[in-house]
């Protein structure tokens, strides 16, 4: 990858002098969530003879190590992240076909890896190393790029390869952040605004088309969010995620007091619908402070990204992020009947390891170019 004068001297995040650049602040946000999510896990899984249950267990490994994996990320130069990135997001897009003939299956989908007792999501890393994979991209042609369409052929046709292979898994949720991820990039790295609008008018005359594709229980919940489907069935999971949200009140029914939560009327609470979960044991003012915390997060991490000069790391410190914040944005909108029903977690809070250290990963990273940005900017 092309280096400016002033990025040949290596940086390491044990220098003094950068230290001081951490940012504490998100950071510390970072943390704040992470420990209400465990909270919640908790209070999700709880039962009186078995207080701390396996998937309690497993999410807190998973965010005791997610933060080993956040600082060891921050030691490593971008420029390493963007090369060992470009080659892992070819690994991956190999790792997703292997998925689909001898991944695991559960939660009716082929959506993980085994490894012993750990099981591993790839798709959950291809948001992980696909900006690694454009920006290097980008910069290593940067001299044959004049933001013609045709141009980013290269950098679409593996966005579109790694989408489809993950929603044939079948995982709608993830394909979508990913594919809103990348299109999202390209728009920040100057793709011509006129491809948006054509693709985005090509995608709404083939509606008819791409709704035969989707399976039945997909073509289901899109039924459901317009008010459709049976009550004792394709609405169930809704319509108490909606008495749960609603019975929280203004002040929450307090912790592993939720009615809904315990009687098990809330389907897998310590994933998707964690959100809902915290809704009625912490009330509005919970889900208010939650909402608040994601927000103050996000905006530090794009004040973060505004301060870095150079286009190369700008792009890859906005990649890294974009996806975290679509998918709290969509799981948030989801249970609260704003979306319809999708699997995509909700970022610090819902139980599952793979997407936990993918996150951390990608914040470390991120943070590791908020330290050197002094040494970035020049």
């Amino acid at each position: 990858m092309p280096e400016p004068d002033n990025q040949k001297k290596e940086i390491t995040i044990f220098d003094r002098r950068y230290v001081k650049y951490f940012d504490w602040t998100s950071f510390f946000l970072t943390i704040t969530l992470s420990l209400i999510g465990l909270l919640f896990v908790f209070s999700a899984t709880y039962k009186p003879d078995v207080p701390y249950s396996i998937f309690f267990k497993k999410q807190l490994f998973g965010t005791v190590s997610g933060l080993g994996i956040y600082f060891l990320c921050c030691t490593i130069d971008y420029r390493k992240a963007l090369q060992w990135g470009y080659v892992g997001y070819l690994i991956i897009i190999g790792l997703l076909v292997f998925t689909l003939i001898k991944g695991t299956i559960g939660m009716g989908g082929q959506r993980w890896i085994g490894f012993g007792a750990l099981r591993i999501q790839p798709s959950e890393l291809v948001k992980l190393f696909f900006p690694a994979f454009l920006t290097y991209y980008f910069y290593t042609h940067r001299d044959y790029f004049e933001n013609r369409w045709y141009d980013f052929i290269p950098i679409l046709i593996p966005l579109l390869v790694s989408t489809i292979l993950v929603l044939k898994q079948p995982d709608l949720g993830t394909a979508i952040v990913l594919l809103a991820t990348g299109l999202i990039t390209l728009w920040f790295a100057g793709m011509d605004k006129k491809f948006f609008m054509y693709s985005g008018l090509c995608a709404l005359l083939a509606t008819p088309v791409l709704w035969h594709i989707l399976k039945p229980y997909q073509k289901a919940r899109v039924t459901v969010f317009f008010g459709g489907g049976n009550t004792n069935k394709e609405r169930y999971q809704i319509e108490q995620a909606k008495i749960a949200i609603g019975s929280g009140g203004i002040t929450g029914k307090g912790f592993l007091q939720g009615t809904q939560n315990k009687l098990r009327f809330i389907p897998a609470g310590q994933t998707d619908l964690v959100f809902v979960v915290l809704c009625e044991e912490a009330g509005f003012i919970g889900a208010l402070i939650i909402l608040i915390l994601y927000v103050m997060l996000f905006l530090r991490l794009f004040s973060i990204v505004q301060t870095i000069k150079p286009p190369d790391p700008k792009l890859f410190a906005a990649g890294l992020i974009i996806p975290i914040m679509l998918s709290a944005l969509i799981n948030i909108c989801m249970v609260l009947g704003l979306l319809p029903i999708v699997g995509i977690p909700l970022p610090f809070m819902t139980y599952g390891i793979s997407h936990t250290w993918t996150t951390f990963a990608s914040l470390g990273i991120f943070a590791g170019i908020a330290i050197r940005r002094c040494y970035i900017n020049g």
